[in-house]
């Protein structure tokens, strides 16, 4: 199958689990070149040999290959709780596309592209995976599950998210976090895909809601979603433009060149204090630029797998 042809592709991702499968079989074949090495038999049938198990479901051969000790995974074995959030309001579906490329996401696309390959993995390793899609209001949620039915069910949702073009929808992610935060009821690793743009309430509301699925025990990874060429560098050209906020449908016509250094500095002051809120809380910050590949979004959960117990 042609990569760039398939996300060419007007109506969203035709193949949203075949295109995932791809972004991870590239991702694990660059870990052989990486300081990562011995760590992408993991992504697939094995895990890592602790001192004081038993050995009867050693890869021996694998051991042969890789002069490290891996078992087996069978298909009982659960051994990870995943919850995906994903933010689908109308600021994620910026920028406005009309077809998608491979180096070409909105927000939303990569989002979703970056989920479903997560997903890929939790299946290969028989983890158990949940969804909430949140908009204006708390549009979806599925819970914690492993079966082949619960994934491809978890593929679709994802899938309409890319097309459903929602407008003029704002969002208060603090107010689905609580939510979601009620719901989970077992440890888990959580994963936020989200803009962090809040209209109506400062951000101290959405940490203390971050900060309830911290008091329950889950481990919290933020991926800060945005485009860094329009929205943190403001790389426009200098011909008059109206900018729209998609949310509000307010806009203001303007020359870039008129605010650039001023918005340049506010910007990188919010990211920068967005980073420190996240540092003081323990939440795992990470930039998720939408122009670039999906390989910090998967070195991510092979890091802070590692870190989960």
């Amino acid at each position: 199958m042609n990569l760039q042809n398939e996300l060419n592709k007007a109506e969203g991702f035709k193949n949203l689990e075949l295109l995932a499968k791809q972004v991870v079989e590239g991702f694990i074949a660059g870990m052989h070149k990486s300081p990562f090495h011995g760590f992408s038999a993991e992504f697939a049938e094995h895990k890592i040999y602790n001192q004081g198990e038993s050995t009867r479901h050693i890869d021996w051969k694998l051991f042969a290959k890789t002069d490290k000790l891996y078992t087996k995974r069978y298909d009982d074995e659960t051994n990870l709780r995943c919850h995906i959030i994903l933010d689908n309001s109308s600021s994620m579906h910026y920028p406005k596309l009309d077809t998608f490329s491979i180096d070409r996401f909105n927000k939303v696309g990569f989002s979703v592209l970056a989920a479903a390959s997560l997903m890929h993995i939790l299946k290969k390793q028989r983890d158990a995976v949940g969804l909430s899609i949140y908009s204006d209001n708390y549009d979806y949620y599925a819970p914690e599950k492993g079966s082949e039915r619960h994934h491809q069910m978890l593929l679709n949702h994802l899938s309409e998210a890319v097309i459903s073009k929602p407008l003029n929808k704002q969002t208060e992610t603090y107010k689905y976090l609580h939510e979601i935060a009620e719901k989970i009821r077992r440890r888990s690793m959580v994963f936020l895909f989200t803009d962090m743009f809040q209209t109506s309430e400062d951000e101290t509301k959405l940490f203390e809601a971050l900060r309830h699925l911290k008091y329950n025990k889950h481990e919290v990874i933020l991926f800060h979603v945005f485009d860094k060429a329009k929205e943190l560098n403001f790389d426009f050209d200098n011909k008059p433009k109206r900018f729209i906020d998609v949310e509000t449908g307010e806009y203001i016509n303007l020359y870039a060149d008129s605010i650039k250094e001023n918005y340049n500095k506010v910007v990188e002051g919010y990211f920068t204090a967005l980073r420190l809120r996240c540092a003081q809380y323990k939440i795992k910050y990470v930039e998720a630029d939408i122009n670039k590949d999906f390989n910090n979004i998967l070195t991510t959960y092979m890091i802070e797998r590692q870190k989960f117990a």
